[in-house]
This record gives structure tokens, C-alpha cells and sequence, in this order.
């Protein structure tokens, strides 16, 4: 399965959520913002090499850390080598050698957001309880609607409560994750936050957000 994490805007949080679901799935995390890359990385090849044609996709993934990842590059020259049309083959060939793939897309709706969600089997959309953040995010989950990447859960990042609203808003059940010592500890690691504080209440939401998505998959 190819998931993509997407967010209608920047700072609410994309990164953070995809990075411990792909903790929870077990996947590869590909670093898809390949303007604004987040993802901590070595330094070997990353997605800028793949897309220029320097380097193979499946080589190319570091599997030594808590979660195996794709790194996007972190120098403009590098994204624009690239070929970004490229991507979806990409996301297909790690698909095919380590089975689920968690994309951290772009934020916003621009263009490059397409390419990964025209690839993914189903998406999760991240919002915060900020209105703007709100409106953006029914925004990008109609463009998922559109491109055929069926939403099968909310992130409601930074928020205690009010998983239902937003579930009610976007049409997908939705799990509240609120910011929390443990998780900031997390961040501060590049970890997931299960690897932090495994009974932490984040780390149960994570949980209650993989589980979500695997039986989104499993319908």
C-alpha cells in the first residue's frame, strides 16, 4: 500500500504524523516535498539522485534507523535535476521491494502534490484546530477525492478533543493528537514517538490512527 500524508497547508504537523505512521506500519517513509525537504537523512543518495537518474530507488532507502526512509535532497540545484513525473515509478518500485510506503507529500495544493496522490492507494489528511488550517484541509481532501486516493483517516494534530467535528467536516473518522512532553522528545530525536514513550497517550493515538489505515486497506 502507498499512503499518502498530506496537509493543506505548511506547519500543521504533515512530517510529524508521517513519520510515526510509518512507524506503525511498519513502511518506508519517502520524503516527497521536494522543495522544502524535512525528513532527517544521511548522507547517502536521496530522491533528488533517484528522479536525475544517479541512483536507484530501492538503493537509494536507509533502513538503520527507527523507520526505514527515503530522504529527499535539501539543495534547490538538486530538485531541479530531478524529474518530478518520475516519482510515481519510484514510490512503485519501494513499493514492490519492501511492501507499504508512507508519502510525506508537499503542503498545500500545488502541482507537486498530484503526482504522489495519483500514486497512493489511500491518503491521511493532517489538520490543526486552526480555521485556516480547517478550510485548507477540506480543500486537499477533495483533490485526493479527485485523483482516486481514497481518505481513510484524519490527523487532528495539536488538539485534545474534537475528532468528531472534524470527522463530521471531512468525511473520514479523524483521531485527536495533542502536543504532549513525549512527543516533543520524539521530534527532538527524529523518532517516533512509540520509540520514546511507547505508553504515552501520542504514541496510543498514532496507534489508533495506523490502525485506521490498515483497515481502510483490509476493506
Amino acid at each position: 500500500m502507498i499512503l499518502a500524508v498530506v496537509g493543506g497547508k505548511g506547519g500543521v504537523g504533515k512530517t510529524t504524523v508521517a513519520v510515526n505512521l510509518a512507524a506503525e506500519l511498519g513502511a518506508v517513509l519517502v520524503d516527497a516535498d521536494l522543495g522544502m525537504a524535512d525528513v532527517p537523512a544521511d548522507h547517502g543518495p536521496d530522491l533528488h539522485d533517484v528522479l536525475a537518474g544517479r541512483a536507484d530507488p530501492v538503493e537509494a532507502v536507509e533502513t538503520d534507523g527507527a523507520v526505514s526512509v527515503l530522504p529527499c535532497g535539501r539543495t534547490l540545484a538538486g530538485a531541479r535535476e530531478g524529474d518530478p513525473r518520475k516519482l510515481a515509478t519510484v514510490l512503485d518500485s519501494v513499493a514492490s521491494e519492501f511492501g507499504d510506503v508512507v508519502v510525506d507529500c508537499p503542503a498545500g495544493l500545488r502541482a507537486d502534490v498530484g503526482v504522489p496522490l495519483l500514486a497512493a492507494d489511500a491518503a491521511v489528511v493532517v489538520t490543526t484546530p486552526d480555521r485556516a488550517a480547517l478550510a485548507d484541509a477540506v480543500r486537499v481532501r477533495s483533490l485526493a477525492r479527485e485523483l482516486d486516493a481514497g481518505l481513510a483517516a484524519v490527523a487532528y494534530n495539536r488538539a485534545d478533543s474534537g475528532g468528531n467535528r472534524v470527522a463530521d467536516a471531512l468525511g473520514a473518522p479523524a483521531v485527536a493528537v495533542p502536543e504532549s512532553g513525549p512527543l516533543e522528545r520524539a521530534l527532538s530525536a527524529g523518532l517516533p514517538v512509540r520509540a520514546v514513550a511507547a505508553e504515552s497517550t501520542a504514541a496510543g493515538r498514532f496507534a489508533e490512527l495506523g490502525a485506521l489505515v490498515q483497515s481502510c486497506r483490509s476493506s
